[in-house]
Order: structure tokens, then C-alpha cells, then sequence
């Protein structure tokens, strides 16, 4: 399995409770996989932004499916009892942290970073708010899971008029003379598209609490 995880096209449907039924079986490659490509890019991203070298982060990608894969056996999920997406931070944090504890050794039992010790004890490295960073990759994922969604529903150049000129921030002229549209096309194309985008957020986000 790579461990430099690409987004899916499906990535953040909402798949939560069947994807973690089918979980159970560790021998589903296929649900794994679905796992991995939804969530290994941002348990990547995070472990990166902690101040993980690549070796470290990808590391810490698979020891969290492994961890998520030890639950699995007796897991039930149930969100009156928490989100998966918090489920999910909480698992990943633990294994970032394990990662910076294999850089020190030295450490001895009654310090705050021994693995002996509460995880609640252990600073965010460097002034790094783990909770922060995770909902705003969180939302990051979401956004381009939206903006895939809402590409693959409308006419290739509509979608190129609004990535040139939304996304990328190309001036009006250059636009319109890049793609052989008038400024109006433009226009229409940013207002129909910003509002589908709008809705796609809006029903990942109530689909993947």
C-alpha cells in the first residue's frame, strides 16, 4: 500500500457507519483501501504539520489504520456517543505522538512526555494546536471532495471558466481570451457553480459529522 495517499473522487461520502461495519472483516482489502484513500491524506497532511519528516508520517498513516483496525473487531459506532470525525483525531493525535517520542529515548518514566503517562499531559509540539490543524484539514478535504462532486456535474468548460477565475484568480480578460468565452459566460458560470459548491459542502457536512 502507498503510503502517499491520493484523494478519491468519493472521498467524504457519506460511508461512515457501512465502511466501519465492513472494517470488521480485516480481510476486505476493498474497504481498506476506501479507508485509506478517504483519510490517509489527512492523517498524512497532519503529521506533517506536527513536524514529522515523511519517513515519520507515513508511518504514523499506518500505524493508525492499525490502531482503527484493532478497534474494529468489537467496534460500534454510535454517535450519540461522538463523532467519528473526533473518534478519528483522537486516534491519529496518539500515533503523532508516538512518533515524536521514538526521537527520544532518553526520556524517563515521570516525564510529562513518557509513554506512560496521560496523553492529556503531552504539549502540541512546538506551539502546534493539533485540534485546530485537524478541523482545518478536515474542512480542506471536504472543500475538494465538493469541488470534485460539483466538476464531475457540470460541462468541462463551465468548469474551467470557474477554476481560471474563482480558484485561480486569473483576471476577466485573460479568461475569456484563454477559453474563447465572453465575460458574461464567465459570470454565469462563477454564480451557478459557487452555489452547487455551496450545496455539496453543506450536504458533506451533515453526512460526515
Amino acid at each position: 500500500m502507498s503510503l502517499h495517499p491520493q484523494g478519491r473522487d468519493d472521498a467524504f461520502l457519506p460511508t461512515r457507519q457501512s465502511l466501519l461495519s465492513r472494517l470488521k472483516n480485516w480481510d476486505d482489502r476493498e474497504s481498506w483501501r476506501d479507508f485509506f484513500d478517504t483519510y490517509g491524506e489527512l492523517i498524512y497532511n497532519l503529521a506533517r504539520k506536527a513536524g514529522l519528516a515523511d519517513p515519520e508520517s507515513q508511518d504514523a498513516v499506518q500505524e493508525t489504520l492499525i490502531a482503527v483496525a484493532k478497534q474494529m473487531p468489537g467496534f460500534k459506532y454510535d454517535p450519540a456517543l461522538g463523532s467519528f470525525k473526533g473518534w478519528l483525531a483522537q486516534i491519529t493525535r496518539r500515533r503523532i505522538v508516538d512518533q515524536l517520542r521514538k526521537r527520544r529515548p532518553e526520556v524517563q518514566p515521570g516525564h510529562p512526555e513518557h509513554p506512560g503517562n496521560s496523553m492529556d499531559n503531552v504539549p502540541d509540539p512546538a506551539g502546534f494546536s493539533f485540534e485546530a490543524m485537524w478541523e482545518e484539514e478536515w474542512q480542506m478535504q471536504l472543500f475538494q471532495a465538493a469541488l470534485r462532486r460539483v466538476k464531475r456535474k457540470v460541462h468541462p468548460k463551465q468548469f474551467q471558466m470557474f477554476d481560471l477565475y474563482v480558484s485561480q484568480q486569473w483576471p476577466m480578460k485573460a479568461v475569456t481570451d484563454m477559453l474563447g468565452v465572453s465575460a458574461a459566460q464567465v459570470y454565469m458560470a462563477k454564480m451557478r457553480l459557487s452555489r452547487m459548491l455551496k450545496a455539496e459542502i453543506r450536504l458533506l457536512q451533515s453526512q460526515s459529522a
